[in-house]
């Protein structure tokens, strides 16, 4: 997680080129980052962040599940990162992705749609 205004900044410039707004009736309330590599044919989950109000709604589980869809189509790997603590990773796990790897303060989790 971002501990300053300049970490928070690097977060949100990765991978920039590849972000969506999320929206809700017209109204921006989230970001939503994922990339692929055809020579891994691996889609990488780089960042969902959704407005506080907007959480626990469902809105994260239906960006991933959508991701997971597109995944099906190639019959390609998702993966994505997260930190340990973070409660996300209980979503992620109910969605069907696995931990493969952990370092640190974080797990890798895979899902092969």
């Amino acid at each position: 997680m971002p501990t300053s205004a300049e970490d928070y900044e690097k977060r949100i410039r990765f991978e920039f080129p590849h972000a969506q707004i999320v929206e809700l009736d017209g109204k921006p309330i989230g970001l939503f980052k994922a990339t692929y590599t055809e020579e891994l044919n691996y889609w990488y989950l780089v960042q969902i962040q959704l407005s506080p109000e907007f959480q626990g709604l469902k809105i994260g589980s239906k960006l991933i599940l959508d991701l997971i869809t597109k995944a099906e189509t190639t019959k390609s790997k998702v993966g994505l990162s997260v930190i340990k603590t973070n409660p996300a990773k209980q979503l992620y796990l109910k969605l069907g992705f696995e931990i493969v790897k952990s370092s640190g303060a974080e797990l890798l989790l895979e899902l092969q749609a």
